[in-house]
């Protein structure tokens, strides 16, 4: 099943980027996604009520496993802009941001697709592998 969102891009606190470069988390995404991702994430905020949060709950996607004192996450390949694919990472920690989803791709998207924050951006979401 693919899904399309729209939603508006946003500056974040740097965890995405801690998380990625992280090496294991690096290996892992190589592994199920077949690329190198860019040192951290392009933030995109969405309606709080999206019916993708719904979605990314019924799909399991693939997961990156937990390790350490880090919760685990999920990946749903993406199509960003129509231009990059790329994928959205969702962390598995209870409090996360329901709005939010944070994109990875082998580019810094900002740079790519010219964006700043308030820009819209439309992604396509994999949500079945």
């Amino acid at each position: 099943m693919i899904i399309t969102v729209r939603g508006k891009v946003s500056s974040g606190i740097g965890e995405g980027r801690k998380f990625i470069q992280l090496s294991w988390v690096k290996k892992q995404i190589e592994k199920k996604l077949g690329f190198e991702p860019h040192p951290g994430t392009l933030n995109l905020r969405l309606s709080p009520n999206a019916p993708i949060f719904v979605l990314l709950n019924k799909f399991s996607g693939m997961e990156i496993p937990a390790k350490g004192n880090l919760a685990s996450g999920r990946l749903y390949r993406a199509l960003i802009a129509g231009k990059v694919y790329g994928a959205i990472v969702r962390p598995e920690i209870p409090d996360y941001p329901k709005e939010l989803l944070e994109i990875l791709a082998p580019v810094n998207l900002r740079e790519k697709l010219h964006l700043k924050d308030g820009d819209e951006l439309e992604i396509k979401i994999w949500l079945s592998d």
